[in-house]
């Protein structure tokens, strides 16, 4: 872990942006500050979005909703996560979410301290317009991520 002298301090709003079209995210911790422990990222989204199931292969992630609420799919089953719930998904899990009726906002977590390039590869293809299928599913590829399937349509 980063020794006392390095220690990370950063006060409400504060983090790297990340535009990406329709939601936003902010880097709040990654490979450099946290020794490559973990990364740390906050997500606000609008109502009904939600990522295509996929598998992270090579690092765990966790979930913390501050508002709103998310209906999470973990392999085969569906879970409504309001405000204060907490996912912990292991690596190799087929996972994708659905934001809820309101506007939600989530911390995103990666063990070890992954998926910030990701999100930055993503943000500069949404700049350039070319965030067709083929190019998404490269750029998951290269951060060890697998498309798995669309998110599926939610009862709940």
């Amino acid at each position: 872990m980063a020794g006392e002298d390095r220690a990370l301090v950063l006060a409400p709003g504060e983090g790297r942006a990340i535009d990406l079209g329709p939601f936003g995210m902010t880097v709040k911790a990654s490979w450099d500050e946290t020794d490559g422990v973990f990364s740390l990222l906050e997500a606000e989204e609008p109502p009904g979005f939600g990522p295509p199931l996929h598998i992270h292969h090579d690092a765990a992630e966790a979930f913390y909703v501050l508002e709103g609420e998310y209906v999470m799919f973990l392999d085969d089953r569906e879970v409504s996560c309001p405000a204060g719930s907490f996912v912990f998904i292991p690596a190799g899990m087929r996972h994708g979410f659905r934001v809820g009726a309101a506007p939600s906002r989530k911390l995103n977590l990666y063990f070890p301290a992954v998926m910030v390039g990701y999100f930055d590869d993503l943000s500069a293809a949404i700049r350039r317009g070319e965030a067709d299928e083929s190019v998404l599913d490269d750029i998951a590829r290269r951060h060890s991520m697998e498309i798995v399937g669309p998110v599926p349509e939610s009862y709940v």
